[in-house]
């Protein structure tokens, strides 16, 4: 397929991705480049251009603000974004959510 023809942030081929992995626990700002994979915890806010993808193992405590952000875990916040936001069935969002586009998957709470 296309990849410019491709509905999910998930299904581009985006390249390699900052990780924070499952274990690992950020506390701060986060800002950056690029694309970024949370498997562990966040907690601090971000300012960050690329895509956000938090599996259902990661967990973010502030605010995310993306340029496109996937959500499978949990968020405690605000979540913000001038792209795409992606809320998976497994998301758990205690906030906002603000995007120029949102697609939630059934069962997402």
């Amino acid at each position: 397929m296309n990849e410019s023809k491709k509905r999910r942030l998930r299904d581009a081929n985006r390249g390699p991705a900052t990780l924070i992995s499952e274990g690992c626990k950020f506390i701060g700002k986060l800002e950056g480049n690029g694309d970024f994979m949370i498997s562990g915890e966040i907690d601090g806010d971000s300012d960050l251009s690329g895509t956000v993808t938090l599996t259902r193992k990661g967990s973010w405590t502030g605010t995310l603000k993306a340029a496109a952000v996937i959500i499978a875990g949990r968020v405690e916040g605000n979540i913000v974004s001038s792209g795409h936001v992606e809320i998976g069935n497994t998301a758990n969002i205690d906030g906002t959510v603000t995007g120029g586009t949102i697609a939630v998957a059934a069962g997402a709470v």
